[in-house]
């Protein structure tokens, strides 16, 4: 099992990249989070299966049709598997 937290860079918001990552993370059953930051990123944390933690950051380094992801960064944390579900979060401040 494998914890990775991962900021995306590029025109990644106003695109689906949330929903879409959700829809992804759930076909894969990986469990966490995703969210909008406010210099226009994306950051998401995702915990599950290794192989399934390789596919979904690889369909981060391309996005959702609309995307255009520059750079991605990838830090490997140790597992906790708190997460019951992969969930968007939202932030009334963005």
């Amino acid at each position: 099992m494998k914890r990775v937290r991962v900021k995306i860079f590029g025109d990644v918001q106003g695109v689906f990249f949330r929903a879409n990552t959700k829809e992804k993370a759930d076909e894969l059953n990986v469990k966490g989070w995703v969210k909008n930051t406010t210099n226009g990123g994306v950051e998401a944390i995702f915990e599950g299966e290794d192989h399934a933690i390789d596919e979904i950051l690889s369909w981060c380094r391309k996005g959702p049709m609309g995307a255009r992801v520059d750079r991605i960064e990838t830090k490997e944390e140790k597992y906790k598997g708190k997460f019951k579900e992969f969930i968007i979060k939202y932030d009334p401040f963005l």
